[in-house]
């Protein structure tokens, strides 16, 4: 499935552009606050058949489709073909919301595009953590002096970045939220709040504050820059407002920030990191063994975003984190039980499946083995939460700490945990996933099973076509032409075989025929691409062209409709090959089987020109 389509079906399914309020997306997963979120839940199914999409979660007022690594360019699909931005889109009212998710909704939403930034000065910091501990670059040289800009910029300015994050979510103006934050990382300013002597503004104190690295602070100083925006727009006249509502919002914004939300959200910060350090003094192990355990859990809700202001608060103050090498135990947890099914499965298909999400989730993206994996055999996901909780049990004994903010939580992001307790964090990393294999193999699962195979006859369905004895495992050719191999299809998503193996062909005349006795399970509207379950369980995708939707459905006629029962041969849709080439698109056509991971064998049959309803694929 093309990423323009997975987005085209999720946008229906989730009740089309109007119904969105708001839609951002994180490194696996679309994240929209709908209007009226009743009307994604009941096509929940429908959404997580999609090509593409590997499960649904829904988490307070989020509404969150999970999608992989392919998830920017769903996203950049679904905001060209929606006509919305991140910060908006669709129209009518909105509802009342439960306070806590709110919370919870506008911290997630607030560094979910801040996390490219993140990520990258993050694993540049660890780069440079490595290079200094193995004596390669010193303290002292020009090269680490601008390597450690590089890595640290993102982090000392973070409120800068927050501010223009959480304006946007807010829809406030950025550029007067930037300003706000630039004020408080002024030179003069941080000079001021740190000479150790008493600062006051027009005869009120102001607080000593330490701004940089923080969040807290602006998370709730643009909060309030707001509504005081907001009341300047209404009472100002409309000539002066471009003026005179960026000037008084400063005025009173900044100083109100020095003299009781700065103070106040540091106070709020500091506590939550007194209570973090109080769970891990006085319960020990057990707070481990929860965390490590539960971790997944916040995980698949997305509320793992909401730690975050402890996380930062955390690394500013005391210059290290107990909370994310619990996010690490977990993900290898589920690393190890993935493992385990890929070892004890029979199925040669789900074993490669298995296998190749083991080693993503090692890598720090959990989804595909959580979802695809783990979640799916469901005794296989329990095996992961009890590697997580052993593997948290160990890090909480041993004090195991976090020093650089990165954003990888897997092997990539191990030099986030150089520090006096690194080499116990490197032991962490196979005691969880031993321990996530060793439960998985304890608890065992129900395996899936290898697809029998049966026979069915075909009747001829078009004139002066030979009648043909077509089995589950094969399937006639579409069309006539020349037969090419995906690998060769100028379009990546067939050539890497993405969406599953099969073949191509170069039509010579403009005619789809059916390739096997079955259900028409899509038809797009453009024409250009048809989806069908044979009666056998094959699902093929035959796609006419490459970027032919662009064509609207100009050039393509359909002589079927969706959910129409075909026998193989019968006529499906005519297009006109020259008008297409005219308009400067190829006609090549891909014939995927698109659940290809429940066969363990997918050959071509013919490899030169082949004639409408001659044998194309043989499946096994």
């Amino acid at each position: 499935m093309s990423h323009q389509k997975t987005a085209e079906q999720i946008l229906e399914l989730v009740g089309g552009e109007k119904n969105i309020q708001h839609v951002i997306h994180c490194i696996t997963r679309l994240r929209f606050n709908l209007h009226d979120q009743s009307l994604a839940k009941q096509n929940k199914a429908k959404i997580e058949a999609i090509k593409g999409v590997m499960g649904v979660n829904v988490s307070g007022d989020q509404f969150q489709v999970i999608i992989g690594n392919d998830v920017p360019k769903v996203y950049e699909e679904l905001t060209k073909i929606a006509h919305i931005s991140s910060g908006s889109g669709g129209n009518g009212e909105k509802k009342k919301v439960n306070v806590i998710s709110s919370i919870f909704d506008v911290i997630s939403g607030s560094f979910t595009p801040l996390l490219p930034a993140i990520a990258g000065a993050g694993m540049i910091k660890g780069i440079l953590a490595i290079l200094a501990a193995l004596n390669w670059v010193s303290p002292e040289s020009q090269a680490y002096i601008i390597l450690n800009a590089i890595g640290d910029g993102a982090f000392y300015f973070l409120p800068i970045l927050l501010a223009l994050s959480v304006a946007k979510k807010f829809g406030s103006n950025i550029y007067v939220a930037g300003a706000i934050a630039t004020s408080l990382l002024h030179p003069t300013m941080t000079a001021l709040l740190g000479a150790g002597e008493p600062v006051e503004f027009l005869g009120l104190p102001v607080t000593a504050v330490t701004y940089s690295s923080t969040v807290i602070p602006i998370l709730l100083a643009i909060w309030l820059t707001t509504y005081v925006e907001k009341a300047f727009d209404r009472i100002i006249p409309s000539m002066l407002k471009l003026i005179f509502v960026p000037t008084f919002t400063l005025l009173v914004m900044v100083p109100v920030t020095l003299i009781a939300i700065g103070p106040l959200g540091t106070i709020l910060g500091n506590w939550l990191s007194i209570g973090v350090d109080f769970l891990f003094e006085h319960t020990g192990i057990l707070a481990g063994l929860l965390l490590g355990g539960t971790f997944s859990l916040i995980i698949m809700t997305g509320m793992h975003y909401a730690l975050t202001p402890i996380i930062v608060n955390n690394l500013a103050t005391k210059g290290y984190d107990m909370l994310i090498p619990h996010m690490l135990v977990a993900n290898m947890g589920q690393a190890g039980a993935a493992f385990a099914v890929a070892l004890r499965s029979k199925n040669r298909s789900f074993k490669s499946i298995a296998m190749s999400t083991s080693i993503t989730a090692l890598m720090g993206v959990t989804e595909p083995a959580m979802y695809g994996v783990n979640m799916r055999l469901k005794k296989p996901f329990i095996g992961a939460l009890i590697g997580g909780a052993v593997g948290g049990a160990y890090f909480s004994a041993v004090g195991v700490k976090y020093f650089i903010l990165g954003g990888n939580v897997g092997l990539p992001g191990l030099a986030s945990f150089i520090g006096d307790t690194f080499f116990l964090a490197l032991l962490g990393v196979p005691i969880a996933f031993i321990a996530g294999a060793l439960a998985t193999f304890l608890l065992g699962f129900d395996d899936i099973e290898e697809e029998e195979t049966s026979e069915e006859t075909v009747t001829e369905t078009e004139p002066n076509k030979e009648v043909l004895s077509v089995t589950q495992e094969e399937l006639v050719s579409p069309l006539k032409g020349q037969v090419v191999e995906l690998k060769d299809v100028s379009d990546a998503v067939f050539s890497s075989e993405a969406m599953g193996k099969g073949l191509a062909i170069i039509p010579s005349e403009g005619k789809v025929v059916a390739p096997a006795n079955g259900v028409i399970t899509t038809l797009f509207a453009t024409k250009h691409a048809i989806g069908i379950k044979t009666d056998n369980g094959a699902e093929v995708l035959i796609h006419v062209g490459i970027d032919t939707v662009q064509l609207d459905g100009k050039h393509f006629t359909a002589h079927i409709e969706q959910d129409a029962t075909v026998k193989a041969g019968e006529l499906l849709v005519e297009f006109d090959i020259e008008a297409i080439k005219e308009a400067g698109y190829e006609v090549v056509t891909p014939i995927i089987v698109t659940n290809t991971p429940e066969y363990t064998d997918i050959t071509a049959l013919k490899k030169d020109h082949v004639d409408r309803n001659e044998k194309l694929l043989a499946i096994s």
